[in-house]
């Protein structure tokens, strides 16, 4: 195994970690990756000025990655499967997904559609202050279908390639892309290559996530897969794309669409079918990823419990 665990201690660590964040949900003080967002504005405020800005982007994103998944690396080696499931605990992002989506939820069933707004304001980066409450609906949704894979099921795939330094890597690396990964003036060169790396990690998750959808989808695989198939090319993320359409196919419901950032109204590519999402959409998207996170949990402890009783043979 890449992380030196048998394969029946890396299927504790998992659900271990799983389990840790379930119950304590994300450290309101001093979780590393605040400290870590702080470390990487230090060194784009640093380098990303002056000329070859894609290779001072590089080194931003290796000063910024590499020391630390060493570090875990390291740390790992010596401390056991505890310190790998203390990692993975602090790099999923399963109950705060639900802590920060289904709230918006609650203001919708009560008509607080301006505290509704308010909530979806600091999960998403579109403008929300003139938002309806489809458009809300919509923005829950998709945060949950999209950060599903970022924040869930990337990480799991990562922690099951390379335990606590795998998902060291992959956590540092997908933080630099939501933070440097913008197409402006600022960030078009500098963050390139954070951008692309996030892409190629993100690749093979978000296809076994949007495969995870279909087969799970409430009200028809055949069009969870029509859609991820023939709407997915359109959407600008080569991995949210997938997710995306497979997640609003496997709800049935549209998603995409018109959105403001900045003031500017953007015309998005169409997802899914069916009706504009309305507020117990948040909820089905939350039960989606719930039930996701949970094939994915009991078919990779399965598949290592038999590939340790293999090795025993």
């Amino acid at each position: 195994m890449l992380s030196g665990l048998a394969p029946h201690t890396l299927a504790l660590a998992l659900v271990a970690g799983v389990l840790l964040d379930l119950w304590l949900g994300e450290a309101r003080r001093w979780h590393p990756l605040v400290g870590f967002g702080r470390l990487a504005s230090v060194l784009e405020r640093r380098l990303n000025a002056g000329r070859l800005r894609i290779a001072r982007g590089l080194l931003a994103w290796m000063l910024a990655v590499l020391p630390l998944t060493l570090l875990a690396w390291l740390a790992c080696a010596t401390a056991g499967a505890a310190l790998h499931a203390l990692l993975l605990y602090l790099a999923i992002g399963l109950r705060s997904l639900r802590d920060h989506t289904l709230p918006i939820h609650a203001a919708l069933a009560d008509g607080d559609l301006e505290r509704a707004r308010t909530l979806t304001s600091r999960i998403v980066s579109r403008d929300t202050a003139q938002a309806g409450e489809s458009d809300v609906a919509k923005a829950g949704a998709e945060s949950l279908l999209e950060n599903g894979n970022d924040a869930v099921f990337g990480t799991l795939f990562w922690f099951l390639v390379g335990a606590g330094p795998g998902v060291v890597l992959f956590r540092l690396a997908n933080t630099l892309d939501a933070m440097w990964g913008y197409r402006n003036a600022r960030f078009d060169l500098f963050g390139k290559v954070a951008a692309r790396i996030d892409d190629v990690l993100n690749y093979v998750p978000a296809r076994l996530t949007a495969l995870s959808y279909v087969l799970l989808a409430e009200r028809g695989r055949l069009r969870a897969w029509r859609c991820w198939r023939t709407q997915a090319a359109a959407w600008s993320s080569p991995n949210a794309g997938p997710v995306m359409a497979s997640g609003a196919g496997a709800l049935g419901v549209r998603l995409g669409g018109e959105a403001v950032y900045d003031g500017v109204t953007e015309e998005r590519p169409a997802l899914g079918a069916g009706p504009d999402a309305c507020a117990d959409d948040i909820v089905r998207a939350w039960r989606l990823v719930l039930r996701t996170t949970l094939l994915w949990v009991i078919a990779a402890c399965a598949a290592l419990f038999v590939l340790d009783g293999v090795l025993r043979a």
